[in-house]
């Protein structure tokens, strides 16, 4: 199992976290981005630095991850198209994406942008606090938990 992070607009808490965890279960942990990265010095954690471009980094975390690796994300397709791989997702607030939520967040996504379209205001997601931190933390434990145990 690897880990791999949408690293362009992932909170600097989470990656902080993520390189704990990283070292202290031994699993690999990827993060791209299309912009520079700065990791901290270890054989379980590097970065990739994608070209700009619409989706580069997605497309490059769907190409390389295999059945079983875990995504962390907050983007939707992307999220859709690693569980449609057979991988684990999570995102940056701790929320699991399964086959049982994907399509209905899918849904949202599509329905939310076609009103952005029409010229309504929708707004943007809460800011990042320190309960979402938590409850990322919480929640990468338990899954890796499980995963590393078979």
């Amino acid at each position: 199992m690897k880990i791999w992070v949408d690293a362009d607009a992932c909170p600097g808490a989470i990656k902080d976290i993520l390189f704990r965890a990283s070292e202290r279960v031994k699993v690999h942990l990827t993060l791209v981005a299309n912009k520079t990265l700065r990791t901290p010095p270890s054989q379980w954690i590097r970065a990739i630095q994608v070209p700009a471009g619409f989706d580069v980094a997605d497309d490059r975390i769907a190409s390389e991850l295999q059945p079983g690796d875990l995504v962390i994300t907050a983007d939707i397709p992307l999220a859709a198209a690693a569980i449609g791989k057979g991988a684990h997702v999570l995102d940056p607030r701790g929320e699991r994406l399964t086959d049982n939520n994907i399509q209905e967040r899918l849904a949202l996504r599509g329905f939310m942008e076609e009103l952005r379209s029409t010229g309504v205001q929708t707004g943007g997601p809460a800011p990042f606090s320190s309960r979402d931190q938590k409850a990322f933390a919480d929640q990468l434990d338990r899954l890796l938990q499980r995963l590393l145990q078979g």
